[in-house]
């Protein structure tokens, strides 16, 4: 469960081989919430966050969807994805 980056208190962690979800996702983790939010559309899949923290975890999304595209498939394959700059 590597720590994929960090700010504002919220960690982010793209978890290896995670089958749960078929969506590309990263599980988003602030004080005693989590959630797993898609990396195409930046919806939550399951979980929950504060409005608060999702906006700011789907403004990262939208800064770094490509770089999450290439973290997920080395992830799904098995690989530890690269960290990824905080807002």
């Amino acid at each position: 469960m590597p720590i994929i980056s960090m700010f504002y208190g919220i960690i982010i962690r793209l978890y290896l081989l995670d089958n749960k979800h078929h969506l590309p996702h990263i599980h988003a983790k602030y004080a005693e919430f989590e959630a797993s939010i898609g990396i195409g559309d930046g919806e939550i899949l399951s979980g929950e966050l504060p409005r608060k923290q999702l906006r700011l975890v789907q403004a990262w999304i939208e800064l770094h969807r490509d770089e999450l595209i290439a973290d997920w498939e080395l992830a799904v394959s098995g690989e530890n994805p690269y960290k990824i700059d905080p807002l």
